[in-house]
């Protein structure tokens, strides 16, 4: 699998990513998943390897609370309000710094500093911030819960 594109964050009003696709929600009456002939192609990366699922999502972290603000590529949104993530629980991962390590899978690569944001229902209940110091971690260290087909879920419930 190739490394993949992460997803937008506005975090304390600051564009970052998020080393993690949180799910869409299912059935929202304000996203839409686009016909082949209507998708605008200007962004080639959705359409590579390195973003599976065809769309990148642009999302908020604002007054402990997790939005859905706009998304690129295979869905729209409809309307120009932030959709308030109730569906989403897990922790989220917040790349900052330098890339120690790139790892040519899902969201592996190891960068200096990571923020781990533990969301339960759309509201932040928990921040740690990680900073990695090892240049080349051994592969035991190897985190596989920054693939996005693994089950995303909180430290503690």
């Amino acid at each position: 699998m190739t490394a993949q594109v992460h997803e937008k964050l506005l975090y304390n009003g600051e564009e970052s990513s998020m080393a993690f696709c949180p799910p869409l929600p299912e059935n929202h009456p304000r996203i839409i998943e686009l016909e082949d002939d209507e998708i605008e192609r200007t962004d080639a990366i959705i359409f590579s390897t390195a973003c599976w699922r065809q769309y990148i999502g642009e999302w908020e972290i604002k007054d402990g609370k997790f939005y859905l603000v706009n998304i690129l590529g295979r869905y729209k949104m409809v309307g120009n309000t932030p959709i308030f993530a109730d569906w989403f629980s897990g922790v989220i991962v917040i790349p900052r710094g330098k890339m120690l390590r790139y790892v040519h899978m899902g969201f592996a690569s190891v960068f200096e500093e990571e923020i781990h944001v533990e969301i339960k229902q759309g509201i932040v209940i928990k921040t740690d911030k990680r900073v990695n110091q090892e240049e080349k971690p051994p592969a035991s260290n190897f985190d596989w819960l920054k693939f996005p087909w693994r089950k995303n879920k909180p430290d503690k419930e």
